[in-house]
């Protein structure tokens, strides 16, 4: 039985718990759409009580973005061990985990919502990505990229988050099927740049003697080679 009494709560405890309760609303509605009142009713506080932990809607929103930039950045972390086609899938599939449970927050998150232009804002973006971009670095064992290299890595990563935005309208293509087609994408990216580059070649080799004819990568050689039957014969000549 509940007495009704509540229990004071520190300054740093109730600011993580609006934002908390911010970042809950914003994974079901955008950002623009959740009004202060509504998230101090959700926290069971009083209107000026939200405004006396942060100065507007927008330092509140911009904090919410700080967690959820963080948590999402988080995603992409994957212990170096095993082949890298089943560790880019395992990283696509928590990635995918949280813009499946944050579907306005992600959007919000990534096109800015309603702090478009906040210098913060894109700030906590552009964070977001080069901890990707690093962290794949980190998963091919590359400290000093080539500039081949790096466009791959940071192509594929935009491609991921412009994938991930585009699903989220309707949710057309079965998601598990689009992290391994993510996955698929990286090894073509690499495959092409290494067509025009050595040092691209070597990276791609060294990442293919790893992997097992069972894994993600080569199941995009076996469905490739599916087509080549279908493809008129001279159009490969």
């Amino acid at each position: 039985m509940t007495t009704g009494v509540r229990r004071r709560m520190g300054v740093e405890e109730r600011k993580q718990q609006l934002i908390g309760v911010a970042l809950e609303l914003f994974s079901h509605r955008s950002p623009d759409e959740v009004s202060i009142d509504e998230i101090a009713a959700a926290a069971g506080i009083s209107r000026p009580l939200v405004y006396h932990y942060f100065p507007g809607k927008q330092s509140l929103y911009e904090a919410a973005l700080r967690r959820a930039a963080d948590e999402l950045a988080a995603r992409f972390l994957e212990p170096p061990q095993g082949p890298l086609g089943a560790r880019l899938l395992r990283v696509m599939g928590r990635f995918f985990d949280f813009v499946d449970e944050h579907g306005p927050g992600f959007a919000a998150l990534m096109r800015g919502g309603p702090a478009v232009g906040s210098s913060t804002t894109n700030a906590m973006i552009d964070e977001v990505r080069q901890a990707a971009y690093e962290q794949i670095l980190a998963h091919l064992d590359v400290e000093q990229p080539s500039a081949r290299l790096e466009l791959v890595v940071r192509s594929w990563v935009s491609l991921a988050e412009s994938t991930a935005l585009i699903w989220l309208d309707g949710r057309r293509v079965p998601r598990a099927e689009l992290e391994l087609q993510l996955v698929h994408d990286f090894a073509a990216l690499a495959a092409v740049s290494a067509a025009y580059d050595t040092e691209m070649a070597d990276v791609l080799v060294r990442i293919l003697a790893d992997e097992p004819a069972d894994g993600p990568f080569g199941d995009l050689v076996d469905r490739l080679a599916a087509l080549a039957p279908r493809v008129p014969a001279q159009r490969l000549a």
